[in-house]
């Protein structure tokens, strides 16, 4: 880079699960004693960013704090500078953009890799398995204007607590929705409940969705609680109580699966769905390795 110290940029995007990989990826390079910064553009510059309904969310978070590139940096890594003498010399010998794009499940080679742009969610366990506890200090919640908030994480505390997470909405209304139906199925749920009861006395289930009408017809035991008062702004205390639980099982959404990574109970059980979303290509044993200490079930109930 012209004498520039080398670096790495990470691209943020994404809701707030997936804006916590990416700054979950920040800090496994720190570690590596690498200079990173993070990508905001997609937030603060790009046209058409919708700041109010998918904003940058980890600006919520309770004190986060990262480095973020320059304008000068991002037009540096992507050779994408609009200058008339760069636009000719791309023409004329092509672009030299140092992106690389997030093209399979698990890619160690980028520790590897120095001056470089990372575009992707980067959401395998295997990237931060190491660093989880540094995360969950790092990680914070802001205090809740709702005192609701607080009694149900003190009763989480007290009980045999077990998050459940149930994501429909935006699944069947979005064009791609039935790239993440059929996941998550009755059959998951009792799977997982199943699960649960048999390795946990007296567990209390708390129903997180955003269908709550549905939610609350469909898990209505007398040990289950919904959680359905938090919105907008204060729907990441969702995310903070689920990781008050006991235990976890989540949707196939980034939302509850770092409710559950963020729970610090050593003897937790996590439990996702086998698969995140229907174009992906499953191999059971990449999956258990790629994922280890998680619980997976699929559509049918089977556990791995």
């Amino acid at each position: 880079m012209n004498g520039a110290v080398e670096m790495i940029i990470i691209h943020v995007m994404g809701g707030l699960g997936n804006q916590l990989y990416q700054y979950a990826l920040y800090e496994k390079f720190r570690m590596l004693g690498k200079a990173v910064k993070l990508d905001l553009y997609a937030y603060k510059d790009a046209e058409g960013a919708d700041r109010e309904w998918r904003g940058l969310e980890l600006e919520w978070l309770d004190g986060l704090t990262y480095e973020v590139c320059t304008q000068a940096e991002r037009t540096a890594f992507l050779d994408n500078s609009m200058k008339l003498p760069d636009r000719l010399r791309r023409k004329l010998f092509g672009r030299k953009s140092r992106q690389i794009n997030e093209d399979r499940a698990y890619m160690p080679e980028i520790f590897e890799m120095d001056d470089v742009y990372l575009y992707g969610f980067w959401g395998c366990e295997r990237y931060y398995a190491d660093i989880i506890p540094l995360l969950q200090e790092k990680i914070r919640f802001p205090e809740s204007a709702n005192p609701r908030n607080a009694a149900a994480a003190a009763d989480m505390e007290r009980e045999q607590s077990v998050s459940i997470h149930i994501r429909r909405q935006d699944y069947l209304t979005v064009a791609d929705g039935k790239r993440y139906m059929g996941i998550c199925t009755d059959v998951y749920y009792d799977a997982a409940i199943r699960y649960i009861c048999e390795r946990v006395e007296q567990p209390v289930f708390y129903i997180f969705s955003d269908d709550v009408a549905y939610a609350g017809e469909r898990f209505c035991a007398p040990n289950m609680r919904l959680v359905d008062w938090n919105s907008g702004r204060e729907s990441l205390q969702d995310m903070a109580l689920m990781s008050h639980c006991k235990y976890n099982i989540c949707a196939n959404s980034t939302f509850s699966i770092w409710g559950a990574r963020l729970n610090k109970n050593p003897e937790k059980i996590m439990i996702r769905p086998l698969r995140h979303d229907n174009y992906e290509t499953v191999e059971l044993a990449r999956m258990r390795e790629n994922w280890k200490g998680w619980v997976l079930i699929d559509a049918d109930g089977s556990v791995s």
